[in-house]
């Protein structure tokens, strides 16, 4: 008899926990100043305290939260600093990525447009996070392509922080989601038609307006 197949292993208590948390803060159903509690926590995710603890520890390194001992975790805010690093640092690698894509591959055309294509479709059905996560891809495409692997590892680090800030503008523009994927259509056709110079400013124009769109949110 064939053997009975193997049933995954659930991941780590403390795994699950991060998970849970790191997942509602991006995508800000735990939004900046909520206060979490262990135990509040370790009901939610049907564990003891002793995992949460261990997860709250892994998310304040991350800069999400901030841990205060017998209170509980504050979920950070996007302060108007980290907005302002977060698109300078897009902006130094995406217009490179953006200029280095010309002449481009079939394979980064076919991918944009898959990935365009996607997030119509999740847009249509008003998922927030999912097209935010699909608007990130958008761009990480791009950068990849450029074939600079320390550029692209930098460009992950600031994943996180890209997510977050993209369902906060999109919450508080819902007329954004639309002009977003408009500007990606014109990024699209620009590296398409070999227009170097004319992708990094679409490139420009689309990732500032991020610094402005979120601007009002700023404390």
């Amino acid at each position: 008899m064939p053997a009975a197949p193997a049933v995954p292993k659930p991941p780590p208590a403390a795994e699950r926990v991060y998970t849970h948390v790191k997942e509602a803060v991006l995508d800000r159903r735990y939004e900046g100043g909520t206060l979490l509690t262990e135990g509040d926590l370790a009901e939610a995710v049907g564990v003891s305290r002793t995992p949460v603890r261990e997860a709250l520890l892994r998310l304040e390194v991350e800069g999400l939260i901030k841990l205060y001992p017998k209170k509980g975790a504050l979920v950070l805010a996007v302060s108007a600093q980290e907005i302002s690093d977060v698109v300078e640092t897009r902006l130094l690698v995406e217009e490179f990525a953006a200029r280095k894509a010309v002449p481009a591959p079939a394979q980064l055309i076919a991918r944009l447009e898959q990935l365009l294509e996607e997030q119509r479709e999740l847009a249509e059905a008003g998922d927030l996070a999912a097209v935010s996560v699909k608007d990130r891809c958008f761009h990480a495409e791009i950068v990849k392509n450029a074939g600079n692997e320390i550029l692209s590892r930098l460009y992950d680090q600031l994943r996180d922080r890209q997510l977050r800030m993209g369902v906060a503008v999109m919450e508080a523009h819902p007329g954004r989601i639309a002009a977003n994927i408009t500007e990606h259509g014109e990024l699209l056709e620009a590296i398409r038609s070999g227009d170097a110079e004319g992708a990094a400013g679409v490139v420009r124009r689309h990732v500032s307006r991020v610094k402005v769109l979120v601007r009002g949110d700023d404390r």
